[in-house]
Parts: structure tokens; C-alpha cells; sequence
């Protein structure tokens, strides 16, 4: 017996995320696919935003060029006020739309709440299988006894970490210290050994807050640039869910804008200085608040990295989990010669309206990336983290 063909109609943040989840869906001639009108006018509507608008200018572009392979439906009337709601309006499309079994593929969690209240099937979208892994959570770094090695792992053998290069299996006896800066637990040990190491480009660190992400990033980044001078510059990269908006609202130039969304990074880097002067990252190093000097440092939105080409630095992407797949591939595809890249983040901590636990920029290099050569990825955990309240929180589960 031949499987019923689906009818999947698809919400706008899963063409945001992937314009390709048309053919995914599809399966050949499998199935049949439907794009909601007002749908259309959501990504229309994003063009121009600074931060989705590379994204909703590749899925229309996609919606162009394969636009026999999908069903528009006709714009629904206008409703109450509530139903003039994006969300409302797709739905009542759906609904209007009259065909059997639709099934509404979102993976806005109120939009499934809504289609569940209308009798309607809804389902997330995913385009790894098994959906509902989180690559970045499950994979830690380590390798248990009787898995495959994984190229840049560690595995504990007779209590102690060892690392599974390409070239060779090392334990991992030493303790770095670096920026004068001594790492409070083994997993931190670990994890400057991979953010020191020559043979490794990419780093994705993965934890909850406190534990110690940033600051050893930044310690290594100044180590690398400053002490070792295998880099010149240092380059900080945070995804901002509202910075679209706000950024153009703020006074000033680029960095005095920038200001108010990296107040931490900025106290992090002061803190490192205090412990060790890093003068040539500032214009004065002797001012107040001195500034850095963007020869050395760089503070910059996602959205200025297009179209620009970064080599010899130290590229630091915080809050990793809210950039999309397309915003990492775009980000990484910049990186040239004699660059590092560290990447850090919490994927169970996403507050971008498009990305999920699953479906976030962190998840994704994890999972695709995983056993390269060049590439390691590490799960921080310890007792320590930034102090004894924090501890307290996170032992707390509070």
C-alpha cells in the first residue's frame, strides 16, 4: 500500500532558517507543499531588516526559482484585530485553504499551542535526523570506553583526560596557566588546551552561565595575540536579538553603540588587564574608561561581517545559540588565513524568535563539523564557576 501523500503547509521562520525545507519536505513528488500568502508577506516585510535580511532575501530568492514546486494560498479577509496577528492570519489561511489533513510545519511553539486548539497536526522542522538531539549537549568532548574515536576528543583513561589528535593520543598531565590566569577545574584545563592549540582552528565551547565560556576565551586571545604574537587582532562577535532595531536608534559611532549590549565583555577584558596589563589593546590605556584601539580590538554587530574577509586574527563569537545555521555558515565563510575561531554558548538559553534548543547556530557546527581534522568542540562542568552564589544557583538547579 502506497503512503498518503502529506500536505505540509510551511510557517516563515522554517524558510528563514532553511529556504531548501521546500524539496526536504517534498520528498521528490512525495508530498505536496503549501506557502500561506501571508507567509510571503512576512519575509517580504523582513528584506530590510538588518539582521533577518540576508536570510529573507535567500528564501525568496529560493520561492523564485522553484516556484512550481509549492501552492500559494489566497490571502485570507481581514479579520478581527486579534486575526490581523501574523500568526492568526496563517492560520486562517490554513483553514480557508479547505485541504485534507493540512499539517502546519513551525517551530514557534505558540503557533503549535494555536494549530493543536484548531484540530490542526503540527510538527517542528529539523533537517538532521533524529530531530530532537541537541549535537552540542550530547557530544561533551569526551569519548566513553568502546566508541569511535572522535578526531580532537578526550577520554579518560586511569582517571586522567587524554587527547585524541590526529596524529597522536596524548594525556593531558600539564596545567596551563595563561594571562595569569590558572583554570579552576579540569574541564577549564581542557579547555585552554584546545583554545592554545596551533592545530586546531575552531573551537565550540558549550555550558551554562558561570562557568567560565568568555573569560577563558578572552585570556586566550590576548595570550595568542599579545604574548605569543601568533595573531594580530582580536575580533569580538555577539548576536544581538534586538539589535536591528536599537542599534540604529543609539548615538554615536559603531563601538559607542555597540557599548550598551557588551558591557560584559568589556568588564571581562578590564578584569584580564588588571591581572596583566594589555596596553596595545587600548588608545590610552592610562584613561578612566579607556577605549580600545580597533586596530587590536574589535567590537562588531553579526551583520558588519558580511562582505568583509578576516585574517591573522582571533575571532570571539559569543551567545553562539542565537545565530541561525545560515548567519554561521555566512560568519565562518569570512575566516581566512591564520584565523581562530571560538565559538561559545548555551543552546538550552536561546532568545532568538527563530532558533530553538535544536535549530541554533551552536547545535549546528557541532553536529556538522564534529571529527574534522581542524575542529573540537568541549562541554565545560565543574563545581567552580564565578562564585559562591552562582554556585549555589547552579547546584540548586534553581
Amino acid at each position: 500500500m502506497e503512503p498518503r501523500q502529506k500536505n505540509y503547509f510551511i510557517d516563515t521562520n522554517v524558510l528563514l532558517d532553511d529556504p531548501e525545507s521546500i524539496a526536504i519536505l517534498r520528498n521528490g513528488m512525495e508530498n505536496r507543499i503549501f506557502i500561506p500568502h501571508t507567509v510571503l508577506e512576512e519575509l517580504d516585510k523582513h528584506k530590510t531588516d538588518s539582521r533577518l535580511g540576508h536570510q529573507a532575501q535567500q528564501a525568496l530568492s529560493y520561492l523564485l526559482e522553484h516556484k512550481e514546486e509549492f501552492d500559494l494560498l489566497e490571502r485570507g479577509p481581514e479579520g478581527n484585530t486579534a486575526s490581523c496577528l501574523a500568526d492568526n492570519r496563517i492560520l486562517d489561511e490554513i483553514l480557508l485553504a479547505s485541504v485534507e489533513a493540512p499539517i502546519l510545519v513551525t517551530n514557534d511553539k505558540t503557533m503549535r499551542i494555536k494549530a493543536h486548539k484548531l484540530g490542526m497536526q503540527s510538527e517542528p522542522y529539523f533537517r538532521a535526523n533524529p530531530f530532537y538531539r541537541n549535537e552540542s549537549q550530547r557530544y561533551t568532548g569526551f569519548i566513553a570506553e568502546g566508541e569511535d574515536i572522535v578526531m580532537n576528543s578526550f577520554s579518560w583513561e586511569n582517571g586522567k583526560p587524554v587527547f585524541n589528535g590526529p596524529e597522536e593520543r596524548r594525556t593531558i598531565s600539564h596545567q596551563h596557566k595563561i594571562w595569569n590566569v590558572a583554570p579552576r577545574n579540569v574541564y577549564q584545563n581542557l579547555a585552554m588546551e584546545l583554545l592554545l592549540s596551533p592545530d586546531i582552528d575552531l573551537v565550540t565551547l558549550e555550558s551554562e552561565a558561570g562557568f567560565g565560556k568568555t573569560f577563558l576565551s578572552l585570556a586566550a586571545a590576548l595570550h595568542l595575540v599579545l604574548s605569543e604574537k601568533r595573531h594580530h587582532k582580536i575580533y569580538i562577535i555577539k548576536p544581538y536579538v534586538e539589535i536591528g532595531r536599537s542599534m540604529g536608534y543609539l548615538p554615536g559611532a559603531v563601538s559607542e553603540k555597540m557599548a550598551p549590549y557588551v558591557r560584559n565583555i568589556r568588564d571581562l577584558i578590564l578584569k584580564l588587564h588588571a591581572i596583566r596589563p594589555a596596553n596595545k589593546l587600548f588608545i590610552d590605556p592610562e584613561a578612566p574608561i579607556p577605549e580600545f584601539d580597533i586596530k587590536r580590538l574589535e567590537i562588531l554587530p553579526l551583520a558588519f561581517i558580511r562582505g568583509m574577509n578576516i585574517e591573522d586574527a582571533v575571532v570571539i563569537v559569543d551567545e553562539a545559540q542565537n545565530m541561525s545555521r545560515l548567519e554561521a555558515r555566512a560568519l565562518l565563510s569570512r575566516m581566512c588565513g591564520n584565523t581562530k575561531v571560538f565559538m561559545m554558548g548555551d543552546s538550552r538559553q536561546v532568545d532568538a524568535p527563530y532558533n530553538s534548543e535544536f535549530n541554533n547556530a551552536l547545535n549546528w557546527t557541532v553536529r556538522k563539523l564534529k571529527g574534522m581534522d581542524r575542529y573540537a568542540h568541549l562541554v565545560l562542568k565543574g563545581a567552580h564557576s564565578r562564585g559562591p552564589i552562582a554556585d549555589m544557583v547552579l547546584a540548586s538547579s534553581l
